[in-house]
């Protein structure tokens, strides 16, 4: 292996491209091979949930194009190449009937979307959006449309449902759950918000799921578990995402829920690591963007010289969804404690209270919204398992 020998990133979402910024401030030499799948685009995940509010179509969130982000870098990246192994022995990666090999290989390349198996001859307007290509694939589809079924009452459930409302659709929302974001928020807040999105007139259908997606003229019918049967033209499935492990798993890296992963990124093989929505950083799969900031910041470090293990402040997550403004800092599922709730109306303010007084978590929506920063800097940061 020669000194030439690049660093190869598979991913070019969110992580792959934040990590090689953070390592080019430190290493303007060392050669970098991107690898995606997609098309190599540049944009923001966390922006595709914000099209319509923001009255940008896929072309109008693209942040530059790879050609654009080679230059920027100083790397070469290679659009529409599908990973096919590793091989951590030889440390190479293989792209099909290719072979390239790596002096530190970063595994950035995300989650996979979960997909529900469901009856009906209707699929095909079914839609998951998971990236910028699929988002285009979904307002080409939605042309013409009206009425949008959302199926999934989670963060990205809910941020969709507020984005196509502003973008003038019928919007229902179909969840199993009896409140929304079950896992996010604790009980009025998640009323708080339901409430902000029914005034808006988003429409939820709730303790209940899809069970069939027929086709009904250019559009569909779906088919509630409840015995509801609701038009649509488009069908969003919104149920959760899963950490792509399968490769990894193939080539003997140690896999969990995401691909196990230390607090200095690096799996089980050697210079081999993981970064973001396909990484279980010490026991944790974090799907947000700033544990996954932090962890980029860490991981340049390391790749440049100097072995770095990410520290995690409190980082409460933002939910776009703008009709009711909320931010969550859930506190860890084994924490003993309360929430104490404040409330007037939508504005909600709880805090999750250990029987010493320490605040370990809290939500806050509408008018308290602003209080998050304050509120995060009570709460303990994220520790080592």
């Amino acid at each position: 292996m020669t000194e030439q020998t690049p660093i190869v990133i598979v991913g070019t979402g969110l992580s792959g491209y934040s990590l090689v910024r953070e390592f080019r401030k430190l290493d303007k030499e060392t050669p970098v091979i991107m690898v995606t799948a997609d098309d190599g685009v540049s944009y923001s995940k966390p922006m595709l949930s914000t099209g319509f509010t923001k009255d940008k179509d896929a072309e109008g969130l693209a942040q530059a194009d790879p050609e654009a982000m080679a230059e920027q870098l100083g790397v070469e990246i290679r659009p529409w190449s599908t990973v096919t192994g590793i091989d951590a022995d030889a440390r190479e990666l293989r792209l099909g009937d290719q072979r390239l090999p790596y002096r530190k290989l970063v595994l950035a390349w995300g989650a996979d979307v979960i997909r529900l198996s469901l009856a009906g001859d209707g699929l095909d307007r079914v839609f998951s959006i998971n990236d910028l290509m699929d988002y285009r694939a979904f307002r080409k589809a939605l042309s013409g449309g009206k009425r949008v079924a959302v199926m999934g009452a989670g963060l990205i459930g809910c941020e969709f449902a507020n984005d196509l409302r502003n973008g003038g659709y019928e919007v229902d929302v179909i969840a199993p759950d009896t409140a929304l974001m079950p896992s996010l928020l604790p009980r009025a807040a998640a009323d708080a918000v339901q409430s902000e999105l029914e005034a808006l007139g988003v429409n939820f259908h709730l303790g209940t799921v899809v069970e069939r997606v027929e086709h009904r003229g250019d559009g569909v019918e779906v088919f509630l578990a409840n015995g509801d049967r609701l038009p649509a033209d488009l069908v969003v499935s919104a149920v959760g995402l899963r950490p792509r492990t399968e490769l990894a798993a193939g080539a003997g890296l140690d896999t969990g829920l995401g691909i196990r992963v230390n607090r200095a990124l690096e799996t089980s093989a050697p210079d081999v690591y993981a970064l973001g929505d396909c990484a279980e950083v010490d026991g944790r799969v974090l799907l947000y963007v700033l544990p996954l900031m932090a962890c980029a910041r860490a991981l340049a470090k390391t790749l440049a010289g100097e072995r770095m293990e990410v520290s995690y402040g409190a980082m409460p997550v933002m939910v776009k969804t703008p009709c009711c403004p909320t931010a969550v800092c859930p506190p860890a599922a084994d924490a003993e404690g309360e929430w104490l709730v404040e409330q007037e109306g939508s504005d909600v303010k709880a805090t999750f209270r250990h029987p010493s007084g320490d605040t370990l978590g809290f939500a806050v929506t509408g008018r308290f919204a602003v209080e998050k920063q304050t509120l995060a800097r009570e709460v303990p940061p994220i520790h080592n398992d």
